[in-house]
């Protein structure tokens, strides 16, 4: 069997590669079910987030032709994104396999592997993730143990280390750019464009930190009353954005868009209104809701996730020392995990012999019942039965051992005495 991942992420491509093979949710149920029909993967689950798009999955050993994890998924995400050329993805994807692959998994899963060290996030985006491949059916035995061992292994490590102390996101990195920009935040207006859990922690830090002025906009009035609750702000409707736009200071949008929401034309006129004062925009959707041209106008501070690297950073040496302790409980628990497996491995094993020997003990047995119906002595058929099954039992052990003295296979020898709790007569 073969257990993999295969992905992108923050480090191996910017926005404009990852941008081109992120999943939006409504996309998750057909892209699924789609991977699996299509190609010699038995179980996936996909996470699609702004920092990584990565494919889990498990290739059983009877696939045809011994296939590439790597290459089959590439090819599979290139025909359902419809790109251009498979060479994007192996250029700049990697995959992971057998406990190389788990090592990565709970990894991801405690904020090990996320643009901010230790994030908590990632890991409910990676549960709902499972969730969606539970309910469309597309994982079962091996990805459930995969998951639910890395679930165990990242609460391990919040509980244990400080990797999770001072919360750090980039919601948070976002609003530290603010506070960087702005000295006094108690003075701007924000826009917030989306509602959903990342500008949720945007809008707590922005309150935290002495921004009373919040208007949040999306598409749907319900969710983003909701969140306007929660932060003390007021709510508008995505179209009602031209209204807003000109008396904000800051605009940090984070939607499931698939098509930008603020275009340059439109930011030119908010401008041109604020009398060109400046405007701080954070752009952390992938794909982006701001158009890229937004930069080119004056007097607008335009920055996306793949920015807001260098303010991560800052924060990223606060957590160096809690990350060593937590990279020695992820050895231990893919140690652990691949343990389980063998064992697993053992149980099969056993349970095949076990099969084999009951059919060698109920053919004998058969047979001297048979015999004895037939009147045959029931003495001599005991003896002969015990003979018949002694003689079948240890034929195969007695032609392996006989080979492993020919070719002087000590490690085997040593096997099978240990085994047989044989007399130590291996040299």
């Amino acid at each position: 069997m073969t257990l993999f991942v295969f992905g992108i992420n923050h480090t191996t491509a910017s926005v404009a590669v990852r941008e081109q093979v992120t999943l939006a949710p409504q996309q998750t149920a057909q892209a699924l079910r789609r991977l699996i029909a299509e190609t010699a993967i038995a179980e996936a689950v996909i996470l699609s987030t702004c920092n990584r798009m990565e494919v889990y999955g498990f290739i059983p050993d009877d696939a045809v032709g011994n296939p590439d994890p790597a290459f089959i998924t590439a090819q599979w995400l290139t025909k359902f994104h419809q790109l251009s050329a498979v060479t994007l993805l192996q250029q700049h994807g990697y995959c992971y396999q057998q406990e190389h692959a788990v090592r990565h998994a709970i990894r991801v899963g405690s904020g090990l592997d996320s643009m901010v060290l230790g994030e908590a996030q990632i890991l409910g985006q990676l549960k709902l993730a499972y969730a969606q491949s539970q309910q469309h059916m597309t994982v079962s035995g091996q990805l459930t143990r995969l998951f639910q061992h890395t679930f165990n292994a990242a609460k391990q490590i919040r509980n244990t280390t400080n990797i999770g102390a001072n919360p750090v996101s980039v919601a948070f990195a976002a609003v530290r750019m603010a506070r960087q920009i702005f000295t006094d935040l108690g003075q701007q207006k924000a826009l917030l464009i989306g509602a959903g859990k990342t500008i949720e922690l945007v809008g707590r830090h922005l309150h935290e930190a002495g921004l009373k002025q919040i208007i949040v906009a999306n598409r749907t009035l319900n969710r983003a009353q909701e969140l306007a609750f929660k932060i003390d702000a007021t709510c508008v409707l995505l179209a009602q954005i031209p209204d807003q736009l000109p008396k904000v200071d800051i605009v940090i949008s984070s939607t499931a868009s698939q098509l930008p929401i603020l275009g340059k034309g439109l930011v030119e006129r908010a401008l041109r209104q604020r009398r060109h004062q400046p405007m701080l925009m954070v752009d952390i959707a992938v794909p982006r809701d701001i158009e890229a041209e937004v930069n080119d106008l004056e007097n607008v501070y335009l920055y996306t996730v793949d920015d807001l690297k260098d303010v991560v950073d800052n924060n990223i040496k606060a957590r160096k020392q809690a990350a060593d302790t937590a990279e020695l409980i992820v050895n231990n628990q893919v140690d652990t995990f691949l343990s389980s497996l063998r064992a697993l491995n053992a149980v099969d094993l056993i349970r095949a012999y076990r099969s084999k020997m009951e059919r060698l003990r109920d053919t004998e047995v058969a047979n001297s019942m048979h015999r004895l119906n037939q009147g045959e002595d029931a003495a001599k058929l005991l003896q002969m039965l015990g003979r018949n099954l002694t003689n079948k039992i240890i034929h195969l052990p007695t032609v392996q051992l006989r080979k492993s003295c020919v070719d002087e296979e000590l490690e085997n020898l040593r096997l099978i005495q240990q085994i047989f709790e044989l007399e130590d007569l291996v040299p």
